[in-house]
């Protein structure tokens, strides 16, 4: 039997970086994030898209959901200087037994885009798993037709493991291709120095 002491303990944390925090998702978030989340081009590629005020609380509350029955754990991207939500991200399909865990439900409000929040937060986020939690190994994911995400993904230094094929219904009706990456608790001292240096280079 594996003993307790062997396992991953996950739970609500606040992370802060240069330009973001990260902080535990929680319900009042959702009238801020539904100001600057409701673009459709936030959600192009999720099979569930959020487009109304409504269903980003609806959105909040199964994260919040999912944090209670530990298989979870949502955070609010903060602006650092302002204090105000830029996007959500999170921790899911969390195994304990096992060290791992997976990044996803990551999305940033379009002016906030292509800044040096993104960056952070994966370090932040790949940190805090590997270094403070121990984690074996992080996954992502990703739609097979999203290619800025999937270069994205493998510019992290992530290994692409696979093809899901007919893996998920969207809601519009189209079944979705996933592409799964992994990164192990050996490459990341490497996909660390990567991250780093491109805060250097792009402040």
């Amino acid at each position: 039997m594996v003993n307790d002491e062997t396992r991953m303990q996950v739970t609500p944390v606040t992370l802060q970086a240069r330009h973001v925090t990260l902080a535990p998702l929680m319900l009042e978030h959702a009238d801020a994030l539904a100001e600057v989340g409701l673009d459709p081009s936030l959600w192009q590629w999720i099979p569930n898209p959020v487009t109304t005020p409504q269903e980003m609380h609806a959105y909040v509350a199964t994260a919040l959901d999912e944090r209670e029955r530990g298989v979870a754990l949502p955070f609010v991207i903060l602006d650092r200087a302002s204090g105000r939500p830029i996007g959500s991200t999170r921790y899911a399909k969390i195994e304990p037994l096992h060290r791992r865990l997976e990044i996803g439900w990551t999305w940033y409000a379009l002016a906030s885009q292509r800044t040096a929040a993104n960056t952070e937060t994966k370090l932040l986020l790949l940190a805090h798993a590997f270094e403070t939690l121990r984690a074996n190994r992080v996954e992502l994911k990703t739609d097979a037709l999203n290619e800025r995400s999937r270069r994205a993904i493998l510019r992290l230094g992530a290994t692409q493991e696979g093809v899901f094929r007919r893996h998920v219904v969207c809601a519009s009706g189209r079944v979705r291709d996933t592409v799964y990456f992994s990164i192990i608790d050996s490459e990341w001292p490497a996909v660390k120095a990567g991250l780093q240096q491109r805060l250097e280079r792009n402040p």
